[in-house]
């Protein structure tokens, strides 16, 4: 088979800036008098590792109900612009145009579009008429690691075969004004919006790590763990508090079972660049993987600093790393989401 390398990786983010004193506040406005358990759920905002994140929207824009329709043409609009920028700064970072594209991968979960965000993106770059357009919607948070797996799979296929994966998830634009359950507390506290692009050609002698394994596992029985519901007024979050004991309990066996397919094990892994979710899904990672209490300070950090991007926030983990450097290391990249599913990818060299 051919390798697959990750030639180049970038992100983008809205402009509205959000600190998470300001969230709480916020929150504190809207919830306060119509949420009797409120005071009991306000601790989350300072427990969930967050301390600022970005918006496709100022935040006065959330001081009232919203439509569905209304927040997806807001989706619609910042999500063009934010991929056209990832994807200029990936292209530009690999040394190629958008007509050297030969599939076009779009991953997102947090808003309709049909045409898909891949057409939509046609008119935004000069990609080829004769590109192949593969839209992914529904993987959720995992969605950057498994598009990453299926970019990885398409960039094999030939020699020079030439991957654009695009993600974005603009998690602010499914807050539901009308929801006053504990799971929209927790998604209040800790999503935020971001995009991000990635390169990969398949040929030997590419700069750039080669993504040498992919995959993913399934729980049984674990559709309720995490998703959206739909409602009148949008997304519902679903939210399962087992998450943290899934990750704890279940995951080291899984992760262990999908190196063992590739001839590797944990002592085989150099870095670890998993989407963090939240403070106590990192820790439970942590525990999982035999890392020490805050082991994981590439994913908190970014949770720090953006929040929970959803499937997007994956690769501004791994932006910070190659930033740092990640020459001659084999990294495990890892995120979770509805299914209920672990997606993986190996980085190597």
């Amino acid at each position: 088979m051919i390798n697959p390398c990750l030639l180049s990786v970038a992100t983008a983010v809205p402009r509205h800036r959000l600190s998470q004193s300001d969230a709480l506040a916020h929150a504190r406005k809207i919830f306060e008098e119509r949420v009797p358990a409120f005071a009991r759920l306000a601790p989350v905002y300072g427990n969930a590792g967050v301390e600022s994140r970005y918006l496709s929207v100022p935040l006065d824009w959330f001081a009232r109900p919203r439509s569905w329709a209304e927040a997806n043409r807001i989706y619609l609009q910042v999500a063009e612009d934010l991929l056209a920028e990832a994807a200029r700064k990936a292209l530009e970072q690999a040394g190629i145009t958008a007509s050297k594209v030969d599939t076009l991968i779009v991953v997102s979960s947090t808003g309709i579009a049909t045409p898909s965000l891949d057409a939509r993106m046609l008119r935004r770059l000069d990609f080829r008429e004769d590109v192949k357009r593969v839209p992914l919607f529904g993987l959720g948070c995992a969605g950057g690691v498994l598009g990453l797996g299926r970019a990885a799979q398409f960039a094999a296929s030939g020699e020079g075969e030439t991957v654009l994966l695009l993600v974005v998830e603009l998690c602010s634009l499914t807050f539901r004004w009308s929801d006053t359950g504990k799971s929209n507390q927790v998604a209040t506290a800790i999503f935020g919006d971001g995009a991000a692009a990635a390169v990969l050609r398949g040929g030997d002698g590419e700069s750039g790590p080669a993504v040498t394994a992919w995959g993913e596992h399934t729980w049984p029985d674990s559709l309720d763990v995490m998703g959206w519901s739909v409602e009148e007024d949008g997304f519902g979050v679903i939210f399962s508090p087992r998450i943290p004991e899934i990750v704890r309990t279940g995951m080291r066996s899984e992760v262990d079972r999908f190196l063992a397919r590739h001839k590797l094990t944990l002592s085989d892994i150099d870095l670890f660049a998993c989407h963090p979710g939240g403070a106590k899904v990192a820790a439970a990672l942590e525990e999982a993987f035999d890392l020490p209490e805050g082991g994981l300070a590439q994913s908190r950090s970014v949770l720090r600093d953006y929040g929970n991007m959803s499937a997007a926030t994956v690769f501004f983990v791994l932006e910070r790393m190659r930033a740092d450097g990640t020459e001659g290391q084999r990294v495990l990249v890892q995120a979770l989401g509805p299914g209920f599913t672990a997606g993986f990818a190996v980085l190597e060299g």
